[in-house]
């Protein structure tokens, strides 16, 4: 039997766009983000940007969820009304002028399209 310890352990931590449109991602090319990817199936390491009013909040919530052993998710709507999810691999929150920028790199696999103009 499972105990409520391993259970928390097994669960994802979760930043939840609620309604507006999808990130915009951006490939990240760098080599930090290599390793990043690494995984039982090909993935591609992008980045969105996203405004927010408790990044630190979301930035350590994900925190928590690595140092527990457990994996951080976004979750967010896409242009037919359905939903994705994919695994955030790094965070940040930055000021911005127009209030908080909280900054994901995911790991992309074949879950959403990226801007063609972007690989260039």
């Amino acid at each position: 039997m499972e105990s409520g310890q391993d259970a928390k352990r097994d669960e994802a931590a979760y930043i939840t766009i609620v309604e507006g449109p999808p990130p915009e991602f951006t490939e990240v090319d760098n080599y930090w983000t290599a390793s990043l990817a690494e995984g039982r199936s090909p993935a591609t390491v992008a980045m969105c940007e996203t405004r927010t009013f408790n990044g630190e909040v979301l930035v350590e919530r994900c925190r928590v969820a690595w140092q527990d052993g457990r994996p951080a998710r976004l979750d967010f709507p896409q242009l037919d009304g359905g939903r994705a999810v994919v695994e955030i691999v790094a965070a940040r929150c930055q000021q911005a002028s127009e209030g908080e920028k909280l900054i994901l790199w995911v790991k992309l696999e074949d879950v959403v399209e990226m801007e063609e103009n972007d690989f260039e």
